[in-house]
Parts: structure tokens; sequence; C-alpha cells
């Protein structure tokens, strides 16, 4: 709760120094904003693009070590088999 806060203070400081309007234009439409909005509105959704990056990377890991424990699980498995079939023999 308290980053929420200082991320909001933060977002007033810079509202409030960068005061100036600035022309946006997207694909089908201009819009005028002051400087530190759009400077806020850059910065969060700079934040959202990166944690559903994130995000994305992070089930790629899990699945990832989902792979790797059945890997070994079945080596494991092939290892003890052959040391039975050692013991057997010998």
């Amino acid at each position: 709760m308290l980053s929420i806060a200082a991320a909001a203070l933060i977002a007033m400081l810079i509202g409030a120094m960068n005061s100036g309007r600035v022309a946006i234009e997207l694909a089908f439409v201009h819009l005028n904003a002051s400087l530190g909005f759009a400077l806020v509105v850059a910065f969060v959704a700079g934040l959202i693009v990166g944690l559903l990056w994130q995000s994305y990377w992070l089930a790629d890991l899990l699945s990832e070590r989902g792979r790797l424990r059945r890997a070994l699980r079945v080596a494991e498995d092939r290892a003890r088999g052959a040391a039975a079939a050692r013991e057997d023999v010998g």
C-alpha cells in the first residue's frame, strides 16, 4: 500500500513539474494532454507490457521445469533398472 501511495505522489510531482501541453498523434486520433500526464501514461503502459512479458516468461520457465522433472524421473528409472539388471547378472 505504501508503494502505491509513493507512486501516486511521484506521478503528481511529475504532472506538476511538466505542465506544458503536448500533441499526441495516434493512428486515428489526435489528442492534446499535459506532458506530465503523457509521461505517467507512457510509464504505466511500459509497466503493464513488462508485467505481461514477465508473466509469459515465468509460464515458459515453469513449463520447462516440469519437462526437466519428467526427464529426470525417466532417467532415474532407467538407471535403477540398469543397476538392478547388473545385480541380477553379477
